[in-house]
C-alpha cells in the first residue's frame, strides 16, 4: 500500500500536469490530498499548483475547519442538480449551444438536458494546446449530443456561421473563478464573450457558487514546453491558461443560488 506522502505527492503533480481538470474535480482531488496531509504545509501546496482555483481553495478552508468530509462532497451533487433545472428551462428545441474548453458543471446539465428530452446540438473549441476540447466532444458525443468540434482560430466562423453552419442560439462557459466584476475562465473565454456580443448571441457562465472570491484571482502561465517543447531560446513564448471576462458581456450567471 501507498504511503500517504506517496499519495498526496501523486494528486498534487496530477493537479500541476492538470491530468485533473476542471475545478470541481481539482476541489475534490485537493480535498482527498489534503485529508491525507492536514497541514497547512500541505494546503499551501495544494493552492501554489493551481491559484487559478478558488473553489479549492473554499473547499480547503472548510476541511481545515473541521467540516466533515461527506458534507463538502455533498454540496457538488446539490449545487449540479439545482444548476441542471435552471439550464433546462433556459434550452428550446433544435438549438445550437456553443461551448468551450471542459467545464463539469456545463456538461452535466447539458446531459441532464439531454435526458430531459430537449433535442439540441453543440459547437464546441478544440482548445490547444492541451486541447481539452476532445474531452468535452467524447463526453457530449457518449450522451447522444450532436457534436461538432472547431479549432481554435474558427472561432469567429463557428460563432457567426460561415463555414456552412448554422449559428449558434446561445454561448454556454464555465468559470474557474466568480467575481464582482465578471469571471475568469479558459484563455479564449473573453474573445468567444465579445464575437458571441457583437452577434447578438447571449452568453450564459454556468457555475457553482464556490467559485466566487472576494479577493484578486491571479492569471496562471502554463509550462512553455506544452506550447513548443525544446523551443530555440531566442524564441518568447506565452502560454496564459485564463482570462478575465468582463460582466459587460455576460448575460447570466447560473449558480446554484440562482
Amino acid at each position: 500500500m501507498k504511503s500517504k506522502e506517496v499519495q498526496f505527492n501523486k494528486i498534487l503533480k496530477d493537479i500541476k500536469s492538470i491530468k485533473i481538470q476542471g475545478a470541481r474535480n481539482i476541489a475534490k482531488a485537493g480535498l482527498k490530498a489534503y485529508l491525507l496531509s492536514p497541514f497547512k504545509s500541505s494546503k499551501n501546496k495544494l493552492l501554489n499548483s493551481r491559484p487559478t482555483e478558488p473553489m479549492m481553495h473554499y473547499v480547503l478552508d472548510l476541511a481545515e475547519k473541521g467540516i466533515p468530509q461527506n458534507q463538502i462532497l455533498g454540496h457538488f451533487d446539490y449545487a449540479q442538480n439545482k444548476i441542471n433545472s435552471k439550464v433546462l428551462k433556459l434550452i428550446k428545441n433544435n438549438s445550437i449551444i456553443f461551448t468551450h474548453c471542459h467545464s463539469t458543471n456545463v456538461i452535466n446539465a447539458l446531459v441532464y438536458a439531454r435526458r430531459k428530452g430537449k433535442k439540441f446540438e453543440v459547437y464546441n473549441t478544440e482548445t490547444r494546446p492541451l486541447f481539452q476540447g476532445r474531452k468535452t466532444s467524447k463526453e457530449l458525443a457518449k450522451a447522444g449530443i450532436k457534436t461538432t468540434m472547431f479549432v481554435d482560430p474558427a472561432l469567429d466562423d463557428a460563432l457567426t456561421g460561415k463555414q456552412g453552419t448554422k449559428k449558434p442560439n446561445m454561448v454556454f462557459l464555465g468559470a474557474d473563478a466568480l467575481l464582482k466584476k465578471g469571471v475568469i475562465n479558459k484563455i479564449g473565454s473573453e474573445l468567444i464573450a465579445k464575437i458571441a456580443k457583437q452577434n447578438k448571441i447571449p452568453v450564459y457562465i454556468i457555475a457553482d457558487s464556490w467559485k466566487y472570491s472576494k479577493t484578486k484571482i491571479p492569471l496562471e502561465q502554463r509550462n512553455l514546453n506544452e506550447i513548443w517543447d525544446n523551443a530555440p531560446k531566442n524564441i518568447k513564448i506565452k502560454n496564459p491558461a485564463f482570462e478575465f471576462v468582463d460582466k459587460k458581456y455576460i448575460k447570466k450567471i447560473i449558480t446554484e443560488r440562482g
